[in-house]
């Protein structure tokens, strides 16, 4: 996966680049998208690398499946990328692209893992913390995780905020071995 990235971070940062210029985030938002989707398409994937299956013809085909809905720019990227054999991570682009998209807009994506189902008030107040925190706009996503035995886990970029139960038990039990 990590091999994935690298490939796939000059693509996105040069999208991004041209997406600043023109200010075309939406678009090529959702654009990339739709690329990422149709790439992880099982029926693409066997097509990509067959050897029956011409460069020209897998770009046909990408291309006539995502129709209209691709700007200029955004075709000449994915043909681009299916000539240089890299159409396999056009999910790994879709997504570098969303978080410099979230940087140059001052978002900062949240993950909050909790033991149990958080209610409105207590998820607004939890995200109004994290705003003051970080000093940049929070969008959270949650997910029940009934493993933390209790409270809560946020993972904002690779900084992890970890409150649960199951995490103190950890801290405990490696403090208690040293």
């Amino acid at each position: 996966m990590a091999e994935a990235i690298t490939v796939a971070r000059p693509y996105a940062e040069a999208v991004y680049k041209l997406a600043v210029a023109d200010n075309s985030f939406s678009q090529w938002s959702k654009g990339l998208k739709l690329a990422a989707e149709i790439a992880e398409n099982d029926r693409i994937k066997t097509l990509v690398g067959n050897p029956l299956v011409s460069v020209k013809q897998l770009s046909d085909l990408i291309l006539e499946i995502g129709g209209r809905k691709f700007s200029r720019e955004a075709r000449n990227l994915i043909a681009l990328m299916i000539e240089n054999k890299r159409v396999q991570v056009l999910p790994q682009v879709s997504l570098l692209f969303e978080q410099l998209k979230a940087q140059h807009e001052g978002v900062l994506e949240a993950k909050i893992v909790s033991a149990f189902e958080l209610e409105s008030g207590q998820l607004d107040q939890l995200v109004e913390e994290l705003k003051r925190k970080f000093k940049r706009k929070i969008e959270a996503s949650v997910i029940v995780d009934s493993s933390l035995i209790g409270g809560i886990k946020v993972e904002i970029g690779d900084e992890i905020l970890d409150a649960s139960v199951r995490g103190k038990l950890e801290a405990m039990a490696i403090a208690l071995k040293s």
